[in-house]
């Protein structure tokens, strides 16, 4: 097992080539999506509940650990989705293996920060929360969080109802770590308007989706890149919490996407009902419509730090528009 190096707020972002996280996608982030796109310059991430057992975790986190420590050049970090909602009966498990592992980030979704805190700030790795609206930003502020993931309107799985860009300026009015937006971008045009709004990094999950190295089935990979925006269904009729389906397979799964009715409670044990079968009943977001084909992790990087490229020249050579001197 190769330990990484932990980075602070600074190096987290210096090291990046571009302000990318691949967002953790439930069964469809595993190890070689996190290894590609940390080698080619962007947060990897993947969410603990992929992995069926603690056994299987363990295995993950050390070929992550591993692989990128003999990849030859630094690699950006790497990071972990932990569900910090009480249904989590793993969490303790997790935590465990966190602490070995010691990956640079650690994501929590659907529940408070504070079970992790302790662990993970204890090795000096940065934790950022999960929050879908302005009041759950505040709590998990007032954990001591490094960062917020501020998933708004647009993304893929869970999904908020914010604007990005309103999102990102109500944040910024009480805190000042690290910001991350996610919610239908797919491009490097969308990443740069996000850091010019005030985001630090960027969430971006479905534009990976269907990549050689995601674990999406062909089938799935063939539906992101066949269908778009329109055919996305916004439903808590799965888990409980609102989520944006591809139409398609509620219908193949013989739901009607018109006459989803939530649960009593929530419910995030994709091995349960036949509303939890994740593995069927598939997500994305509103960048479904920029995916043309299914390439590598590293040649999608390629296209997003093209376009941002591009997206930073168009800005500077607006009439009318002056750099800061010094700039």
């Amino acid at each position: 097992m190769t330990v990484t190096s932990r980075p602070d707020r600074t190096a987290l972002l210096a090291g990046l080539r571009l302000p990318v996280v691949a967002a953790p996608m439930f069964l469809i982030s595993g190890p070689d999506l996190v290894i590609a796109a940390a080698a080619s310059g962007i947060v990897g991430a993947f969410p603990t509940p992929n992995c069926r057992t603690t056994a299987e975790l363990d295995t993950w986190m050390g070929t992550i650990s591993d692989g990128l420590a003999s990849a030859g050049a630094p690699a950006a970090p790497w990071a972990v989705n932990l569900v910090t909602h009480r249904t989590n009966a793993r969490l303790a498990d997790d935590l465990r293996l966190v602490a070995e592992y010691r990956p640079p980030v650690v994501i929590t979704a659907l529940g408070s920060p504070e079970p992790v805190m302790d662990t993970v700030k204890g090795y000096g790795g940065l934790v950022l929360a999960d929050v879908a609206s302005v009041r759950l930003a505040h709590k998990a502020a007032g954990f001591g969080v490094d960062g917020l993931a501020c998933i708004s309107a647009g993304a893929g799985g869970h999904t908020g109802h914010l604007s990005p860009f309103a999102f990102v300026s109500s944040v910024r009015r009480f805190f000042d770590g690290i910001v991350v937006i996610g919610g239908g971008i797919g491009d490097g045009w969308g990443v740069a308007g996000a850091v010019a709004a005030g985001a630090d990094l960027v969430y971006m999950g479905t534009r990976f989706l269907a990549t050689a190295e995601s674990m999406a089935p062909p089938e799935y990979k063939r539906m992101v890149v066949e269908h778009g925006p329109d055919d996305l269904v916004v439903s808590a009729g799965i888990t409980g919490t609102p989520a944006s389906w591809l139409r398609p397979s509620l219908i193949a799964n013989g739901l009607d996407p018109e006459a989803l009715t939530a649960p009593a409670t929530r419910d995030y044990d994709a091995t349960k009902s036949v509303q939890g079968r994740w593995k069927d009943v598939w997500a994305a977001g509103q960048g479904l419509g920029l995916i043309d084909g299914i390439g590598t992790v590293a040649e999608v990087v390629e296209e997003l730090v093209a376009e941002y490229d591009a997206a930073r020249a168009r800005f500077t050579g607006l009439p009318g528009i002056r750099m800061p001197s010094g700039s």
